[in-house]
């Protein structure tokens, strides 16, 4: 009797366990609450028909979230191409105390309203990034906001993104140079990626096969 007993309570713990692994992270934006729910349904009725009503929605349902809800907001948003709603969302997460800025954040959102056009907004949300304080060497970041603006023509943008990374010491990588030359190049920019493929040597040399081999995609 008693090993029997001893044999259902293990097969109770197990099965709790196996559950928990399924879970998935809210902060990934996958996952939402209801109060996260409820407001982005909140926000989306105020935006689309009462504009002048959004200020108290904020003020009523979105500044009342966790952390973790917020940000699952402003991914949904994101992921759904409300891209003005976000970018007000983004707005007032940065007054938060505890928000940090971090480069990939910026890097997602210029993602969205690059590939539904707003050019205008990437420019303007890119030089809000510069004036960042705090901000952590995030080479990956990094290289994903250079492949962003490589990817919506932004040249001339991406070199300042390029030359900036270095300035507040988050040093460029082999898919750095990869993602800057194999751009420029693409779009006939012989000069420009002249000057890049110099600065790759100042770190790797002249042996810059790298160059030609092919991004590894990791699934997640």
């Amino acid at each position: 009797m008693i090993g029997r007993g001893r044999r259902k309570m293990e097969v109770r713990v197990i099965t709790m366990r196996d559950r928990s692994k399924n879970r998935k992270p809210l902060q990934r934006g996958r996952n939402l609450s209801i109060e996260a729910i409820q407001t982005i349904q909140a926000l989306k009725r105020a935006h689309h028909h009462h504009p002048h009503s959004l200020d108290r929605v904020f003020a009523s349902n979105f500044k009342r979230l966790l952390k973790l809800d917020m940000m699952a907001v402003l991914r949904e948003l994101l992921r759904q191409n409300h891209c003005l709603l976000a970018l007000k969302v983004f707005e007032d997460v940065r007054k938060e105390y505890w928000y940090k800025p971090q480069v990939s954040l910026y890097a997602e959102i210029i993602s969205v309203l690059g590939s539904n056009g707003l050019y205008e907004r990437v420019v303007l949300l890119y030089s809000e990034l510069e004036m960042e304080t705090g901000l952590e060497p995030d080479t990956e970041g990094f290289n994903a906001l250079l492949e962003n603006l490589m990817s919506f023509n932004m040249t001339r943008l991406a070199m300042e993104c390029f030359y900036w990374m270095k300035s507040i010491g988050c040093e460029p990588d082999k898919s750095s140079f990869r993602i800057l030359i194999k751009g420029l190049e693409s779009k006939g920019e012989v000069g420009l990626s002249a000057i890049v493929r110099q600065e790759t040597e100042k770190y790797y040399g002249k042996a810059l096969e790298f160059l030609e081999e092919k991004e590894e995609v990791v699934g997640s």
